[in-house]
């Protein structure tokens, strides 16, 4: 046998490297592909000739849940479009070239909407308070509008389970409110309608699946930066409890699927006197205030 055809302990360890990434990347995406599809089919996420705008933010979440629903349209049992819009929020330093290069390659059609809400932003907010809120209403605001003026159906946001289960414990913890961000949300006027596919899916698993996938991340330099955030404080319980006690996060989520009314004590949502439960109370629509939306004309956003 010539010295070509041996392989160098290298050579072997690098193969056997390789082959466990794609064994990983493959069964990852199985999971995520299933979690997807169950998320689609228990809320009705999907429908026959929907158009879902997936709203890529250039972080790990928004890639992956690009990914895995260009994945299902191959094989999915309805016909639906898919559209991949970023909003370029003019933050100094983001690479503008990113995104534009990936969704070209991946040959979908993609729109990239620049709106400088990084100066509203930075010029409201007080240095050192969290831009969040703000951020967020304004972004949003600016893709509904795009949506509905682009013949969405749809509006696909790349929340995770985790981020879900983090919503419940903040509203919980410091808004006295006891709701989180639902897999599916309707505007009262009718306009829009988010679903979160990912739903169902564990954050580390969407980390894991896109470093596998590498894909281009773009942190975020404006809120991403922040420390000491409501949220991170309870990213980093849930993380806690994750390792000391595996399966709480999973046990925790299914409750939320779980509820029961008559075992609360919110009266819009259960009659006490009469024994029967009620509608509760609706979603409602925020109006950005005038001076925030002046710069975009009209700023409809969903307290979401």
């Amino acid at each position: 046998m010539s010295e070509a055809m041996i392989a160098s302990p290298e050579q072997s360890q690098t193969a056997e490297f390789e082959r466990s990434q794609k064994l990983e990347l493959n069964k990852l995406q199985k999971r995520l592909r299933r979690e997807v599809g169950q998320a689609i089919a228990e809320f009705s996420m999907i429908e026959a000739g929907d158009k879902v705008m997936c709203c890529l933010s250039g972080g790990k979440d928004s890639y992956a849940m690009l990914d895995i629903l260009l994945n299902l349209q191959k094989s999915a049992p309805v016909s639906f479009d898919l559209i991949a819009v970023n909003l370029d929020q003019k933050q100094p330093g983001f690479p503008e070239e990113v995104l534009p290069e990936y969704l070209k390659a991946l040959g979908i059609e993609y729109h990239i909407i620049e709106k400088d809400t990084y100066s509203i932003v930075k010029e409201k907010v007080p240095e050192g308070k969290t831009t969040c809120g703000l951020c967020s209403r304004l972004r949003r605001g600016i893709l509904y509008n795009f949506a509905e003026e682009h013949g969405v159906t749809k509006i696909a946001l790349g929340h995770h389970r985790d981020d879900l289960l983090e919503t419940l414990f903040l509203n919980m913890f410091y808004g006295g409110k006891l709701k989180s961000m639902p897999p599916v949300l309707h505007s009262d006027d009718g306009r829009n309608t988010v679903i979160r596919p990912l739903a169902f899916s564990r954050e580390k698993d969407i980390a894991r699946y896109a470093a596998l996938r590498e894909f281009p991340i773009i942190p975020c330099n404006l809120c991403g930066s922040q420390e000491n955030l409501q949220r991170q404080v309870i990213k980093d319980m849930f993380q806690s409890w994750d390792k000391q006690h595996p399966g709480r996060l999973e046990t925790m989520f299914r409750a939320m699927c779980n509820v029961e009314p008559s075992h609360l004590a919110d009266t819009d949502l259960y009659d006490f006197r009469e024994g029967k439960r009620l509608g509760g109370k609706r979603q409602a629509v925020e109006t950005a205030d005038p001076e925030e939306s002046s710069s975009f004309g009209r700023l409809d956003v969903l307290n979401i």
